[in-house]
């Protein structure tokens, strides 16, 4: 459903408008209200639940229910989980025409790991070290097998853990390299198994500014930490090498919003950046009852950023 927020301030309609594309589980919804309050506060319109699934392309102009998205002042999109290929088709076209956020190229990079992993290491941010292959290359995968002893094979555009799979010798690559013949990938993306405790961290960053830091602890049966695939958040601490890392890999992938995740390297002894998110959560109502409470400063953060883009 779209909802279109209007305000009046001093008896004048407020001339800056937005669309808005906010997730609305995990307490989504909430947010989404404050984020309206507030940029109603400072005189912006909010054309919520704009969903780009539902636009069509009319007479130059990309349309929304009747209405004219491409004449807004900025779109913010902010929801991973229902995501279609349509809505990335028009992204991409929107992007040329008013600001988004986070900007399609910034989107798009940090949806795919090999292309995320490839530009931070140019710019001497430690990652897992990592190699891609045609699909038809099974000769390369079985050499770095005998090199690195355990790798992590990832789907390039995959989140939540979905997809990973470890590999820790040829009988295992044995048993999958059948099975990734039976999808339609172009290429096959591993990165070498890093040695670490089994938790990680993740740093927001919103507009350049550290928001918070919180950990997640894989389950005692799995290496993955990510909360899709079993994992649970704690409280951490960060230290101003881990911000600064965050802050380096968010500018350098050119995000305005971002969640880095990095683990510490038991081997090499130092923290690696393992992805940068795009569409990085806000606390959950239950996260917050356990002290996760930077959601009114990412929030705030946020609308600055969007104050400043449209003036």
């Amino acid at each position: 459903m779209i909802v279109l927020y209007t305000i009046y301030v001093q008896g004048i309609v407020m001339l800056r408008k937005i669309g808005l594309w906010h997730y609305q589980n995990g307490g989504g919804a909430k947010i989404q209200e404050k984020i309206i309050q507030k940029l109603n506060n400072r005189d912006i319109d909010v054309i919520s639940g704009l969903n780009l699934r539902e636009a069509i392309v009319n007479e130059g102009h990309i349309l929304h229910q009747g209405r004219k998205i491409d004449e807004l002042d900025l779109f913010f999109s902010y929801n991973a989980g229902e995501q279609t290929q349509y809505q990335v088709f028009l992204y991409q076209a929107l992007n040329r025409i008013i600001p988004t956020i986070n900007s399609y190229e910034a989107f798009t990079l940090t949806e795919d790991k090999f292309q995320t992993s490839y530009l931070l290491a140019h710019h001497n941010i430690a990652t897992p070290e990592f190699e891609l292959y045609h699909r038809d290359n099974s000769k390369a995968l079985y050499e770095i097998i005998d090199r690195w002893g355990k790798m992590v094979y990832k789907p390039t555009d995959g989140w939540g853990g979905v997809g990973l799979t470890k590999i820790e010798d040829k009988t295992t690559l044995d048993a999958l390299y059948p099975f990734l013949n039976q999808l339609d990938l172009r290429f096959i993306y591993v990165e070498k198994f890093v040695k670490y405790d089994n938790t990680d961290f993740r740093i927001d960053i919103v507009d350049g500014e550290f928001v918070s830091c919180y950990g997640r602890k894989a389950p005692s049966k799995d290496w993955r930490t990510n909360i899709t695939s079993g994992g649970s958040i704690f409280l951490r601490e960060p230290t101003d090498e881990l911000i600064n890392i965050a802050k380096k890999a968010a500018k350098i992938c050119g995000t305005d919003i971002a969640g880095i995740d990095m683990i510490y390297d038991m081997e090499k002894e130092q923290y690696v950046v393992l992805e940068v998110n795009g569409i990085a959560a806000f606390a959950t109502p239950e996260q917050e009852q356990m002290g996760l409470n930077f959601n009114n400063k990412k929030i705030d953060l946020i609308v600055d950023l969007i104050d400043r883009k449209t003036k």
